[in-house]
């Protein structure tokens, strides 16, 4: 699952962003953690100053829109010489199949003795690995949400004769939990979520996302000095993969479709050693020079595949499955050896010594290429 992690700007969104949102026009937009934690620092921070919570609060993206949003479950110190307030604010994550979509995202703002500084309260993660764009030791809040929560800091004192001096502590009831199902602990981010978001705003479906965390992944292997990283199509692929090599978690990315995305960043980011994994379906799409393997938006060319194993039945076949079941162990290993080249292409002089294993659904490997080319199969398969 998604964590949820966003480009740059607006301006400056991939070309994949743009051609995903064109797409998919009718789908909501919603808004990002670092915006729900930056209005629910403005609105703790005017009842701090100024007296009252509001019912709802605006706030100024990056990009220059303003939305509003409603505040709940205000609280506040009761005890004068020790003053905080709170404010929650729900995300609302539009029509993407965000984690935190309908969490309270909170931000409790008390007195500091010098600056601005920022904790993690509840369900809020800590980095622990280098590689992130935040170093161990600090809370999981990015570089985008802290500039924006600044902002209001300094905005708001401005307004009130203030400081600016303050203590930020973001919150996610039930974080914890479901940063279980998110990438957050493979990249070292223990006990709870990130605060994340850079155009403050979330674009429904967002292969961008996906694709920087997997660059994201790749950062954190490198601090941490890992030799040999894998990408792999699937949980049963990933499984297989890690196993068959004896990998760490950290060393598994998530690379899902995005086999383009993964090995050109490596190209600019190498590391020793990559293993890509999947089933035969997309390590076809893979060796027939797919670089996104969803089936949205690449299909196996059933007549090239007769043609490059000499069958004229795989012609007929419906999907890859049943080519390899009439082909077998054959297209298997040939399968392996022309992924392995499209990877090592898009690598280029890149020093990425490079392997490529396919798997069946069960997570039996049926066929592996190696670095030299050289091609392996472990499996009959059928026909």
């Amino acid at each position: 699952m998604r964590a949820g992690m966003r480009l740059a700007s607006q301006p400056a969104r991939s070309i994949v962003n743009r051609m995903n949102e064109a797409a998919t026009p009718k789908l909501r937009r919603g808004w990002t953690t670092g915006a729900c934690a930056t209005a629910a620092t403005k609105a703790a921070l005017m009842a701090l100053w100024g007296g009252d919570f509001p019912e709802r609060v605006r706030i100024t993206l990056p990009g220059g829109e303003r939305p509003s949003f409603a505040v709940v479950n205000p609280r506040r110190s009761e005890d004068g010489a020790a003053p905080w307030a709170e404010a929650g604010i729900i995300k609302d994550a539009g029509d993407d199949p965000d984690v935190t979509h309908g969490c309270e995202i909170r931000a409790r703002v008390a007195p500091s003795k010098g600056g601005v500084i920022f904790h993690a309260g509840e369900g809020v993660g800590t980095i622990t690995k280098p590689g992130l764009p935040i170093p161990p030791g600090e809370p999981a809040i990015n570089p985008k949400p802290r500039e924006m929560m600044r902002a209001v800091v300094e905005e708001m004192a401005a307004r009130h004769g203030k400081s600016g001096d303050i203590e930020i502590t973001i919150s996610i009831p039930g974080g914890a939990e479901i940063a279980a199902r998110t990438w957050n602990p493979r990249l070292g981010i223990r006990g709870g979520l990130s605060v994340l978001g850079t155009t403050g705003i979330v674009r429904p479906f967002s292969c961008a996302a996906w694709i920087a965390s997997i660059h994201r992944g790749i950062d954190v292997a490198r601090a941490i000095g890992l030799g040999h990283v894998a990408g792999c199509t699937g949980a049963t692929s990933e499984a297989a993969v890690r196993a068959h090599h004896g990998l760490p978690e950290e060393a598994m990315l998530d690379m899902g479709d995005f086999v383009g995305g993964l090995v050109k960043y490596l190209r600019r980011h190498p590391v020793p050693r990559l293993t890509i994994g999947g089933g035969i379906g997309k390590m076809t799409k893979l060796a027939q020079g797919a670089r996104d393997l969803h089936s949205k938006r690449s299909k196996v060319d059933f007549a090239a595949l007769a043609d490059m194993l000499g069958d004229a039945r795989l012609a007929r076949a419906n999907t890859a499955l049943e080519a390899y079941e009439i082909a077998g162990k054959t297209m298997a290993g040939k399968i392996a050896e022309k992924a392995l080249g499209e990877v090592c292409a898009m690598l280029g002089d890149a020093p990425v010594s490079t392997d490529v294993v396919i798997v069946d659904r069960a997570g039996r490997i049926i066929a592996t290429a190696g670095p030299a080319g050289a091609t392996e199969n472990t499996a009959e398969g059928a026909g």
